[in-house]
């Protein structure tokens, strides 16, 4: 049976029962201790498909610990990476622009944090040759960074993520296929970062795909950045299916 859209807003008595299938997992970056969540599928597929969700800015969230409650019960092993470490979390915005802004600029940092993730998601069981990279924001941008690294990824999917790198940064082959799920209206992606990107995935021969969603801003599948488009990042609940199921499809084509 295919599984249906479910709205990522989901009533109180959903949420507080889809969380009882997370599972904190505690690992390190050297001395420092990072926490993630674990979702595990009560009906294994065969191959074990797994995908790792990294966050937005301001790390761990209820948005992406719905995401991997839903991923974990169509069939995948989810992990949603702690890239800021258990003591550093972000207590406002202020906050988050400084700490994503650091793993932005030190881009092999973010690699590794990224890299350490994929790793507890294997460890929970998933296939280490059957896993996505999904992003949101900041995270979008990691998962980008996942191809561009040419970490053990089959695919990856920036959902309203930074397009951007270094100039000075050479461009590699990228192996993982891409897909960039992004607001039409987005004012914090300017149309020079687009272009670079997507003439950075020619150069690299990738396999990529780039929907782009009218009417909509930054941070689309966000409930929590409301409905003002003015703000430059609101939700935008067509965008948020149209993308969900964008998602899906990549899923069943790249994990076959």
């Amino acid at each position: 049976m295919k599984a249906k859209y479910i709205p990522l807003i989901l009533s109180l008595t959903m949420v507080i029962s889809a969380s009882a299938q997370l599972k904190k997992v505690d690992y390190k970056d050297s001395s420092q201790v990072l926490s993630g969540l674990s979702a595990i599928p009560k009906k294994v597929n065969s191959n074990k498909p797994g995908v790792l969700i990294l966050p937005a800015w301001k790390g761990i969230d209820a948005h992406s610990e719905e995401v991997a409650t839903q991923l974990a019960s169509m069939g995948y092993y989810a992990f949603v990476a702690d890239i800021y470490g258990v003591d550093k979390r972000p207590k406002d915005t202020k906050e988050a622009g400084e700490l994503s802004g650091f793993y932005k600029k030190n881009i092999t940092e973010y690699h590794k944090r990224i890299s350490l993730a994929l790793a507890e998601l294997v460890k929970q069981g998933a296939n280490v040759d059957n896993i996505i990279v999904i992003g949101y924001c900041f995270g979008g941008t990691g998962a980008i960074e996942a191809a561009r690294a040419n970490m053990k990824v089959k695919g990856v999917i920036s959902l309203h993520g930074g397009l951007g790198k270094d100039a000075a940064r050479e461009t590699k082959e990228i192996t993982a296929k891409v897909l960039v799920l992004h607001g039409a209206d987005d004012p914090y992606v300017p149309e020079k970062e687009i272009t670079a990107f997507q003439n950075e995935m020619r150069t690299a021969k990738a396999d990529w795909q780039m929907n782009y969603y009218a009417n909509a801003v930054h941070a689309f599948t966000e409930k929590s950045a409301g409905n003002d488009n003015s703000k430059g990042a609101a939700y935008n609940e067509l965008a948020d299916k149209r993308s969900w199921e964008a998602m899906k499809v990549f899923f069943k084509e790249v994990f076959k």
